[in-house]
């Protein structure tokens, strides 16, 4: 069933984030407005004794922005929420460290991709670790740790276990439509949950893109989002979005670019050990929240409950979008660090995440929306294990279904409630 917290649930980034400025001199907390970045934050300079520049609040933005030297001296940790906002802090930050580089001087949370800054705001590259901060994880909202990703990739047949998964299609229907928003998932109701959401793009269009840039067609940015959200977990096709809103590809491809840039959107890229004439080059791109993807496609309970084929394709894919971003969640706090990829061939053979540990292990995940696996859904997996050989540790097809088997020599099946359970 779905689970909303009755209080502020615990993050699994908060010991990450401690353990990590015992080695950097500065962390940088990614992701999109409300996600829980400030709280994040706050929970670190309350238990530090010091306190948290807000350059969300005008004043203090002014202040800040009159003289930055002066604010990152404060007392250590500092701790800066929002740090887009004067950039120059950053330049300020950098020639602090190049005094001092000791670990856990610095705490920054943004809205914006650091990636993204302008190159000469990018001061801090080589010497801050980025971390990306995502919506609530199912195993969050349960007040579990989940290690799924850790052993998938080492030991995915241990995945498998004689137990029966209790986890309904309505429960699953019903935390896909809620999301991981924090304030989305203490709303009551689904109505509340969609006002919320109409607000939500509204504001990070309005405070986040148009301050990274000065959009004239302002507009055509819900649109593009719209569209992004009919090809969730597809291959990324610009031109096709350029088609509906009758914009030129290189346009769209820069809006596109700004709406990854506040964290309403991710690409996927191609898996690039296998890029032969027969594997499709393109990224896929995903919603940042199932949530979102839902609303922006205006999937609801009751829309569900007619069971429209065409309704049920789209939420098809916003479960493949749930279900990899679930998995991304846990690379923040997975023991291994992993990079993360799809695979698909020109004739159709697909594996909808690749992920590929540092010396070269390869897992498969492939994600399916109904509750029976047939043999078809495996032919991408096979590919991948008879073409890496030893360095395929195992593939797993993720399904909602009651149980879990292993099917043939390394691959597996498995209840999609197997990501937090």
């Amino acid at each position: 069933m779905a689970v909303r917290p009755t209080g502020i649930a615990t993050r699994h980034l908060e010991a990450v984030i401690a353990r990590r400025l015992t080695e950097e001199p500065v962390v940088v907390l990614n992701g999109a407005r409300t996600v829980g970045k400030s709280t994040l934050l706050h929970s670190y300079a309350r238990a530090r004794g010091v306190q948290v520049l807000d350059l969300d609040d005008l004043a203090t933005r002014q202040a800040v922005a009159a003289d930055p030297a002066f604010f990152v001296t404060a007392p250590e940790p500092v701790c800066i929420d929002e740090f887009q906002h004067v950039l120059p802090v950053l330049d300020a930050i950098k020639a602090e460290l190049n005094r001092d580089l000791r670990p856990g001087r610095y705490l920054l949370t943004g809205s914006t991709r650091y990636a993204t800054l302008p190159v000469a705001s990018q001061s801090l590259t080589g010497r801050a670790h980025v971390m990306t901060t995502w919506p609530f994880s199912q195993g969050e909202l349960r007040g579990r740790r989940e290690t799924f990703l850790d052993n998938v990739i080492t030991n995915p047949a241990g995945l498998v276990r004689s137990t029966v998964s209790m986890t309904t299609r309505r429960d699953y229907e019903q935390m896909i439509l809620i999301g991981g928003f924090p304030i989305a998932v203490a709303r009551p109701t689904p109505e509340g949950r969609r006002r919320w959401y109409r607000d939500f793009v509204d504001m990070v269009i309005e405070r986040d893109v148009l301050e990274i840039r000065r959009v004239r067609q302002r507009d055509v940015l819900p649109q593009i989002l719209r569209r992004l959200a009919a090809q969730s977990a597809q291959l990324l096709n610009p031109a096709a979005v350029a088609r509906t809103i009758d914009l030129d590809k290189s346009t769209v491809n820069d809006f596109i670019r700004l709406l990854e840039s506040v964290f309403l959107v991710h690409r996927l890229g191609a898996y690039g050990r296998m890029l032969s004439s027969r594997a499709n080059r393109s990224p896929k791109v995903h919603l940042a929240d199932s949530g979102l993807a839902a609303y922006l496609l205006g999937i609801t309970e009751s829309r569900l409950a007619v069971r429209a084929p065409s309704t049920l394709t789209e939420f098809g894919h916003v479960i493949e979008t749930f279900a990899v971003n679930e998995v991304l969640k846990q690379a923040s706090w997975a023991e291994a660090p992993l990079t993360f990829s799809h695979f698909r061939t020109k004739d159709g053979q697909e594996v909808d995440l690749v992920c590929e540990t540092d010396d070269g292990w390869i897992t498969g995940v492939e994600i399916k929306a109904g509750s029976s696996v047939e043999d078809k859904d495996f032919r991408g997996l096979r590919l991948l294990r008879d073409t890496l050989g030893r360095e395929f540790v195992g593939g797993v097809v993720l399904y909602l279904g009651p149980r879990s088997y292993t099917r043939e020599d390394r691959l597996h099946v498995l209840p999609l409630d197997s990501l937090w359970s």
